[in-house]
């Protein structure tokens, strides 16, 4: 059957706030196109490739790190936060964006991080000038070091990207002077939100976006702004991953019952960041339009993440225990249930997520073999790499189900392509700071964040114009196929399984149904009805027989069927 694609949603409320069930489309500006030849993405590339979004059927775009920075960690630390990069174009090239999306009914969100700046941002400069003691120190988190001399760091802190979490400044007089702490680079300070001064300087912010006319903000490490007093040494469990967040691909070891809280690291999760967030709920109910706050929390179990989205703070909180589950049909019943439970407690929709900037692409990760730390990404050398034509049917089939589920999601750049990691990057062209930071033995996230393909047969697969050699990270030989040209009207491709399943969504009202479990089917099998909709999914190795009365109508699948069987790694909606 034909499904013709929903227009795309007005920017007028017609009833419940449009975030609840929206799908939110995530850009990584410098690998989504790139309109001046560089080999970075851009703001005006975005602008000429909205069109593309709106025809997909996604509800608003969340935009990556694009103000100003040195670029150390890809724009995740910012040295001016009211300003864009000239890497990616000018404030008046993002107001063009944010028009022309407002205009096609795509709300815009802007990523903000205020965990930590670039030690090139002025307030920074000025807290290393002044004397230890001072209002500027007072910005961010400086401590004397211990031991004789104050040589040792002042805890035992590790950085997410690897090595300590401390840094020792030198004086002006040429002698070591006091810590500074990094929980990630340290190009990337961290601000010490007890302070006031801080408080007041991110108000300003949200009003400087909120007031150009952007929707919301998903807030970086929204987990991590308050440190608990006295900053005690912490040892992690082993297999904790770099935020916490375990094995991701596997069958993580995570608390999907919620059952009891794992230890709390020192720097995650403290209960001081919810005034925080209190706060900046006020600022956005001064604006109208339902704006959105959204937070990257990696936090367990999920009952205690639903306290980020009580109804005086964030709307949405990423659930990262769902994308991390496994590949086993019991363990995402689990964290369903448990994910729409715990957020109903707080009148919170639960969010969908598969794949991000962060984590190894869920067409991949879905047919790992062996252990995968978030975190870690994975290369050449790395174990139980993926078979590619498993990671895709089962990214597909994973897809299919998520977008099914109640409440909102969110979609990565490319994953409508079926990307899979970019595995073979050559060493010498990788740029994430754990890589370096590790001495090569753990790969980081260079390999979700390759430049996405548009067009087959030419330079940089259309990603930057017409005789562009080079993207900032090389693009895999064997990507034609993948472009969006490629798949488009191709009714098997992925690209076109997106636009049916986001119309179908659209059109059924799923991301606002109620979820129920349909009984009768295998340990390997996912079976509910939501909306007049049903979907069945196999994740086992053997083919499963759909039911012989009741829906009948295909809406859609994931794969081929094999007569009346649902063939392994498969889903199905039903009406």
């Amino acid at each position: 059957m034909t499904i013709e694609t929903q227009p795309a949603e007005t920017l007028v409320a017609t009833g419940g706030e449009w975030w609840r069930s929206a799908v939110i489309y995530q850009i990584y500006p410098r690998s989504f196109s790139d309109s001046n030849g560089d080999g970075i993405g851009d703001l005006p590339g975005i602008t000429a490739r909205l069109e593309s979004l709106s025809e997909l059927g996604v509800d608003a775009i969340w935009l990556s790190p694009f103000m100003t920075s040195p670029q150390h960690d890809a724009g995740y630390d910012v040295a001016d936060y009211c300003d864009v990069d000239p890497l990616f174009g000018t404030l008046a090239d993002f107001d063009a964006m944010l028009d022309k999306s407002h205009a096609l009914g795509i709300r815009v969100i802007v990523d903000l991080v205020p965990n930590h700046t670039s030690w090139d941002h002025v307030w920074f400069k000025e807290a290393l000038a002044a004397a230890p003691g001072s209002p500027e120190r007072a910005r961010y988190i400086f401590r004397d070091g211990k031991g004789p001399n104050g040589d040792e760091a002042p805890n035992n802190w590790e950085s997410v990207f690897g090595g300590p979490a401390w840094e020792r400044v030198t004086n002006p007089d040429g002698t070591p002077g006091q810590w500074y702490l990094h929980l990630f680079d340290r190009s990337q300070p961290d601000l010490d939100w007890e302070n006031p001064w801080v408080r007041e300087q991110f108000i300003g912010v949200l009003r400087f976006w909120l007031d150009r006319g952007v929707d919301g903000f998903r807030v970086d490490v929204a987990h991590g702004l308050i440190k608990e007093a006295g900053l005690p040494d912490y040892t992690p469990p082993e297999g904790s991953g770099s935020m916490g967040g375990g094995v991701v691909g596997l069958e993580p070891e995570i608390d999907a019952d919620a059952s009891a809280d794992p230890p709390t690291p020192p720097y995650w999760a403290q209960d001081g960041v919810h005034e925080i967030y209190r706060s900046w709920h006020e600022v956005l109910e001064q604006y109208e339009g339902d704006r959105v706050l959204c937070a990257e929390a990696w936090v367990e179990p999920l009952t205690k993440l639903a306290r980020w989205v009580r109804p005086d703070e964030m709307q949405q909180a990423f659930n990262f225990t769902y994308l991390s589950a496994g590949w086993h049909a019991g363990e995402l019943r689990t964290v369903i249930d448990t994910s729409i439970a715990a957020f109903a407690t707080v009148g919170a929709p639960s969010t969908w997520v598969l794949s991000n900037h962060d984590v190894v692409r869920h067409a991949s990760r879905l047919a790992l073999t062996a252990e995968n730390l978030q975190g870690d990404g994975i290369g050449p050398k790395s174990p139980g790499l993926p078979d590619p034509v498993v990671g895709l049917r089962r990214a597909r089939a994973a897809t299919a189900v998520m977008l099914a589920l109640p409440g909102g999601a969110y979609i990565y750049q490319g994953e409508e392509l079926g990307l899979p990691e970019a595995i073979d990057l050559p060493d010498s062209a990788r740029q994430d700071p754990t890589w370096f930071r590790t001495n090569g033995e753990r790969y980081g996230r260079d390999g979700c964040r390759v430049p996405i393909p548009w067009e087959p047969g030419v330079s940089t697969y259309g990603f930057g114009p017409v005789g562009s050699t080079a993207s900032w990270l090389p693009q895999p030989a064997d990507w034609d196929g993948y472009a969006r040209a490629s798949q488009e009207g191709d009714a098997d491709s992925t690209l076109e399984l997106y636009k049916r399943a986001l119309a179908l969504r659209a059109g059924h009202s799923l991301g606002t149904g109620e979820l129920e479990w349909l009984p009768g089917y295998g340990d390997d099998v996912i079976a509910f009805r939501t909306n007049g909709v049903t979907v069945i999914a196999n994740l086992g190795s053997t083919p499963v027989e759909l039911p012989a009365e009741g829906p009948g109508e295909v809406l859609l699948t994931s794969a081929p069927l094999h007569e009346a069987a649902l063939p392994a790694d498969t889903a199905i909606w039903l009406a």
